[in-house]
């Protein structure tokens, strides 16, 4: 198989990687699972990959750190961040450290299809600026990331009790899901 029907799939997530796999399947994608870091990297020394699907969040792991790694040992990887906590912080970081386009889970096939194949689109833009929340919420996730995910150092940054800050989080949580 060539390199370019070969993707990887990074997530902590056993049956959405089962179920991604068969979906990309169906579609004549060979991919290849992987669950955390080092099985990726692993997977990478083995083969030659076109594609990558990293989860932004793998089991208290970040694939913002991850992401590098990848494309150190196979620079022409197209990687598609995917998360389920979406925000402007953490895409502007993902592409920053060379994704090619992020997406908030969940997703189809079909979407992911379309992620890969939308590098060449432009973007469509809001019409109407962001809400109060959102742009609290874009506040949070860019202090967060500064923080590398620590929720107590972001909180005293943030001049927050850090339950308070627990709870806004998971209570955005609860949106995206």
């Amino acid at each position: 198989m060539i390199a370019q029907d070969r993707w990887l799939l990074i997530d902590d997530d056993t049956a959405f990687l089962q179920i991604l796999q068969r979906a990309l399947s169906r579609q004549g994608i060979d991919a290849t699972a992987t669950h955390c870091h080092s099985e990726a990297l692993h997977a990478l020394e083995d083969q030659v990959f076109r594609k990558c699907v990293l989860d932004l969040n793998l089991a208290g792991e970040s694939g913002l750190q991850l992401l590098p790694e990848l494309l150190a040992k196979q620079p022409d990887l197209d990687i598609l961040v995917l998360t389920g906590y979406g925000s402007i912080a953490t895409a502007v970081e993902a592409m920053r450290r060379g994704a090619v386009n992020y997406l908030c889970k969940p997703v189809t096939v079909h979407q992911l299809l379309c992620g890969f194949e939308a590098l060449t689109k432009t973007p469509e833009l809001r019409e109407e600026p962001p809400s109060v929340e959102e742009m609290e919420w874009e506040h949070i996730q860019r202090v967060l990331n500064e923080h590398d995910g620590n929720v107590s150092a972001t909180a005293r940054v943030l001049h927050m009790h850090r339950r308070t800050l627990q709870r806004k989080l998971q209570k955005h949580s609860r949106w995206r899901n």
